[in-house]
């Protein structure tokens, strides 16, 4: 099986107070992906724009591969503001060219090659662009190590409940914040206030490999095959936290690829997520002394 590792959903600017800066979950995983060594693409859709074009200069300059589709949208943007602790609210453009990515003979051929794949909900909105999410991960050849992580994202209002019930039953790896995981309880009518009891439920009725929980500075678990990794959050000083999760969910799947133990892959995680919140932006260039710990 091929190992391309694909960032699959949307590729934006953030337009942050000190000004504008790429971004995008899928976008975002798969660069820190690529950093590790790893082959890994990123799968969206830009406008036939300024802004669009811009985004394939930073690709460019970023060594980061890819697969844009040019449609007549414009490209997506989000208005972030920071609060005093540099936690970012988001105000995401509707409309726009992530929203109407089309699933093309190229793209099935990629999928075809993908070993690994990071999607989340806020791509979904859309019914284009959840068709062709869907489409991809039904092409995807099935093979041991393979991953499909569910990187669920809750934005606004961009989700709901047969979406969500969908791509956990696409997934095998579920990412998921402890705020979502109140907001899924809520949705699926799971009773009590347990966090660990609702994911060892949701691991149970969608048979998970895995399933990756945050609580911001309350620390991390990563729930698997009967054992439960806990670690702290690190106190570091943050500069913002934007991209910080998917640059966990990255480095996770890269450990894991590369054969590292699941207690291996969560500290590594942990450890790029507080280097990234130090930096301003969600694409920042990794330490050479993170880096080589995948080497």
């Amino acid at each position: 099986m091929n190992n391309i590792i694909v960032g699959l959903g949307e590729a934006l600017w953030d337009m942050l107070p000190e000004g504008k800066k790429i971004g995008g979950a899928p976008a975002n995983f798969a660069y820190h992906v690529s950093q590790f060594g790893l082959e890994s693409c990123v799968v969206s859709a830009i406008g036939n724009d300024a802004l669009g074009n811009e985004i394939l200069d930073v690709f460019h300059e970023k060594n980061l591969k890819y697969q844009l589709e040019k449609v007549n949208f414009p490209t997506g943007t989000v208005q972030v503001e920071l609060d005093a602790e540099g936690v970012p609210c988001y105000e995401i453009k509707e409309g726009v060219a992530w929203d109407n990515i089309p699933f093309t003979e190229a793209l099935q051929t990629l999928a075809l090659s993908t070993r690994s794949v990071c999607f989340g909900s806020l791509a979904q909105r859309s019914k284009v662009s959840r068709e062709t999410i869907n489409r991809f991960l039904d092409t995807m050849p099935d093979g041991e190590g393979q991953c499909k992580i569910f990187d669920i994202n809750l934005r606004q209002n961009f989700y709901d409940k047969e979406i969500i019930e969908n791509s956990l039953n696409k997934c095998n790896i579920l990412k998921i914040n402890d705020e979502e995981l109140v907001i899924i309880s809520r949705m699926f009518g799971y009773p009590g206030i347990d966090l660990q009891d609702t994911c060892w439920k949701l691991i149970n009725k969608y048979e998970l490999k895995m399933l990756i929980l945050t609580c911001g500075t309350n620390g991390s678990y990563v729930f698997a095959s009967g054992e439960v990794s806990f670690l702290e959050t690190p106190n570091v000083n943050v500069a913002d936290t934007v991209g910080a999760g998917d640059s966990f969910t990255a480095a996770f799947c890269a450990s894991i690829i590369k054969g590292k133990s699941v207690r291996e892959a969560h500290k590594l995680a942990v450890d790029v997520s507080a280097y990234i919140c130090t930096q301003s932006g969600a694409m920042p260039v990794l330490p050479e002394t993170l880096k080589k710990r995948l080497r």
